[in-house]
């Protein structure tokens, strides 16, 4: 692992231990060329997959771009970390287990909208905005009757 600080590629290991999720590694660095310390994460990959654009075009499958989604949508809003990273590895793990190597980006935005009417209202919203293109005020009321629907399903349910 290369130093983020002075780019040494001789850096050690000082301690290892599973991160908060159970899905990571979590590795203290320290390089002896210039005493830097850092921490790095190691996570399992089941498979190389690639996502199917809309435009038909292939590009490698960016945990980071998923988590940014989240980041976005749950912007400024009160969500725990800790919920947001539990939501990505369980989409993450979903998608390298379904078997398939090319993954189409409407099934991960679907698994999006999913997760994200779990975490929050108003970042499914804000998600469902820009995933299903609203052009028109009425796609909103749309989008909101469809959650008040689920809210009063759920507490008749209770």
């Amino acid at each position: 692992m290369r130093c983020p600080f002075c780019g040494s590629d001789e850096t050690q290991v000082k301690d290892s231990r599973p991160a908060e999720d159970n899905t990571s590694i979590r590795r203290r660095r320290i390089c002896p060329d210039c005493g830097g310390r850092f921490t790095t994460f190691e996570r399992v990959q089941l498979r190389e997959l690639m996502v199917l654009k809309k435009t038909g075009r292939k590009a490698p499958f960016a945990r980071d771009k998923l988590v940014r989604s989240f980041q976005i949508a749950l912007r400024k809003r009160p969500v725990d970390a800790d919920r947001i990273e539990r939501a990505v590895s369980g989409i993450v793990r979903r998608l390298e287990s379904s078997g398939e190597t090319e993954i189409s980006s409407e099934e991960i935005g679907l698994q999006v909208l999913e997760a994200l009417k779990t975490l929050d209202d108003v970042a499914f919203v804000r998600y469902a905005s820009v995933y299903r293109d609203f052009s028109h005020a009425e796609d909103f009321e749309n989008v909101i009757a469809e959650i008040n629907a689920k809210i009063s399903r759920d507490s008749t349910a209770d």
